[in-house]
């Protein structure tokens, strides 16, 4: 995970994403490409003759600006490399394009000024059409120690295996790498990938994962991993963003959404 975009926008988990990438860019000698979008598109609407965005354009700008200046001061003194691009339009849109050409995307749980418990839409579009690994960064989190334990999210399903995939090279410095299923009242009629198919692959790659089968209880599946991921005192969890119907799930409900509904410890999404 060389190649890591950052999204830069101006909300208070802003600090907790740009700590992530700086790990992410010292623990595997990579380079940060930090992506700041403007949206005029809000200050737009029912604003027919374009009287007030003029106005409040010279302020937008000059907000946008004083933010880019900041974080670059700040990465001024840091030891990674980085580059800045400053575009105008929607964050989605701008990170999207980016991403098919980055390891891995680094975002907050939530839209940028959005304070509400649910995961903002830009994490779905971004798993489901960039296919490049998502990482969501808690808002208040600190650091991320890849060489710590790490939690796999694994259900059997392709989702999963491209997570597992996707994940190897961070799994390969984590000093325990723990295959976590839950065990479901409500078994699935077909288990594509046993456990056992999963820490295979993983031996191939050096990497031994001990298989931990955790019994559903009354908790939330999502909740049930993470207590899980804690009480192991894992740096971070691997999960495939995964569902019958994926961005339905995403939007309404699913391990995946629940996962990122004030998430307490970093999560690496693939799908």
């Amino acid at each position: 995970m060389k190649s890591i975009l950052l999204h830069i926008g101006n909300d208070n988990g802003l600090e907790a994403r740009i700590q992530a990438a700086l790990d992410l860019a010292r623990e595997f000698d990579g380079h940060i490409t930090c992506v700041q979008s403007v949206a005029l598109e809000i200050y737009t609407a029912g604003d027919f003759y374009g009287s007030a965005i003029s106005v409040a354009l010279p302020a937008i700008r000059e907000d946008a600006e004083e933010l880019r200046r900041k974080v670059e001061r700040d990465l001024s003194n840091e030891d990674v490399p980085w580059e800045y691009v400053f575009q105008m339009g929607g964050a989605e849109s701008g990170l999207l394009e980016k991403s098919v050409i980055n390891d891995v995307v680094v975002v907050g749980p939530n839209e940028v000024g959005e304070w509400e418990r649910y995961p903002t839409p830009l994490i779905g579009e971004l798993i489901l059409h960039s296919r490049t690994p998502v990482l969501v960064v808690p808002f208040k989190h600190k650091r991320i120690d890849w060489s710590g334990p790490a939690l796999v999210a694994w259900n059997g399903s392709t989702e999963a295996c491209v997570a597992l995939r996707s994940s190897v090279s961070a799994l390969a410095k984590a000093s325990k790498v723990y295959l976590a299923t839950v065990s479901e009242k409500k078994q699935r009629t077909r288990c594509d990938f046993p456990p056992v198919e999963g820490a295979e692959y993983l031996s191939r790659h050096g990497i031994h994962a001990e298989i931990v089968e955790i019994p559903e209880g009354e908790a939330s599946i999502a909740e049930t991993l993470s207590s899980a991921a804690q009480l192991r005192e894992c740096s971070y969890m691997v999960m495939g963003a995964y569902g019958h119907s994926r961005l339905r799930e995403f939007l309404t409900g699913g391990v995946t959404r629940q996962a990122l509904t004030e998430p307490q410890l970093p999560i690496l999404l693939a799908h």
